[in-house]
């Protein structure tokens, strides 16, 4: 679940909903230090974004202005009609609406308020989040549709797989007709070794010996900086798949 304010802040106020508005203002563009004191500068970004949406220009993080913070994370984490779609269409239905949204890491490696929803409020450089986002994704259509999760809601990619190899749902392709199985809303794990697995993500759509993917804990040039939600091409030939 998303999180949200307690209380209206302004100037001189300290804590956890101070720096919330911080880091929500350094998503819209707004940066300011995120160090949970509302200060000068933090009354100054606040009254700037007030402005650029039509709010009362008041400095304080009032009802209104948190619902214009926390908008994207709202429009992110919104139901999706079922409608007669699998729960691999819903998989990747949602992937996009959070793709569309544009989450990233904010204030540090493995931090800020999209990692605490997708990793159940955990964060830091010990939490990678790839896996928290592809199975928060999955538990969101598997509640849609009012079915069990065929993988659990799960931060690590080697328990997944591990999971997945225990209840012979982990494709390990060996052959074209175990490529021609893979469907959108499968989740891909990028092999480490053997029984190793660096990395998660959404099939979004197959594209011949390639594919589409939308993936969290990683960025358009695959380099360590500005970890995000993205969407990527990949191979498929040298992953192995969750199915979904």
């Amino acid at each position: 679940m998303a999180e949200s304010f307690s209380k209206t802040v302004r100037l001189g106020d300290r804590g956890r909903d101070v720096r919330l508005a911080q880091e929500w203002l350094t998503f819209h563009g707004f940066a300011t230090s995120i160090d949970g004191g509302f200060g000068p500068a933090t009354d100054s970004c606040v009254r700037a974004f007030q402005n650029k949406r039509g709010l009362a220009e008041s400095g304080a993080v009032d009802p209104d202005t948190q619902a214009a913070l926390l908008a994207p994370v709202a429009a992110a984490d919104a139901d999706i009609a079922a409608g007669n779609k699998t729960l691999g269409d819903l998989v990747v239905a949602y992937a996009r609406q959070h793709l569309k949204q544009h989450p990233v890491e904010i204030g540090g490696q493995n931090a800020g308020p999209w990692v605490r929803l997708y990793m159940a409020g955990n964060e830091g450089r010990e939490w990678p989040w790839c896996a928290g986002f592809a199975t928060f994704l999955l538990r969101h259509a598997a509640r849609t549709l009012g079915v069990a999760m065929p993988h659990p809601y799960a931060f690590g990619c080697d328990f997944l797989a591990g999971v997945a190899k225990g209840n012979g749902r982990l494709l390990q392709p060996k052959s074209q007709a175990d490529l021609d199985s893979i469907k959108p809303g499968y989740l891909f794990l990028v092999r480490r070794t053997t029984n190793s697995w660096a990395h998660i993500g959404v099939v979004e759509a197959l594209q011949g010996a390639a594919m589409l993917t939308i993936e969290g804990n990683t960025n358009d040039s695959g380099s360590a900086e500005g970890f995000e939600v993205c969407r990527r091409t990949r191979g498929i030939a040298d992953k192995d798949y969750l199915i979904v």
